[in-house]
């Protein structure tokens, strides 16, 4: 089992959208904004679900990766770290999912 946390591949991301965007795929990504970083990771999200719906295990173990790679990319450009998505998913693990999406319903 890998040590290897998202935590760890924040801060890759975040040290790579500082190179040179000629040496990194992530800083050329982050170089061309927040719309083109978006749609990369709704094309990963999509690749990923055709993974999952065709039941190919290797895809989706590769397709989820991409996904989330892109969106700490995403999240990068946006300012928001990752700490606070999980204290939001922290937050949320306190009621029932039902109860959790009722809530948002109503808001």
């Amino acid at each position: 089992m890998s040590d290897f946390t998202l935590a760890d591949l924040e801060q890759i991301v975040a040290t790579r959208a500082k190179a040179s965007p000629d040496e990194s795929w992530t800083a050329k990504l982050v170089s061309k904004g927040q719309e083109r970083a978006a749609k990369k990771l709704g094309e990963e999200a999509v690749e990923t679900v055709i993974a999952a719906i065709a039941d190919q295990r290797t895809e989706l173990v590769a397709e989820s990766a991409d996904l989330l790679y892109h969106l700490l990319v995403v999240l990068k450009i946006a300012d928001i770290p990752l700490v606070e998505v999980m204290d939001e998913l922290a937050r949320r693990t306190g009621q029932s999912g039902l109860a959790e999406k009722a809530g948002r319903a109503s808001s």
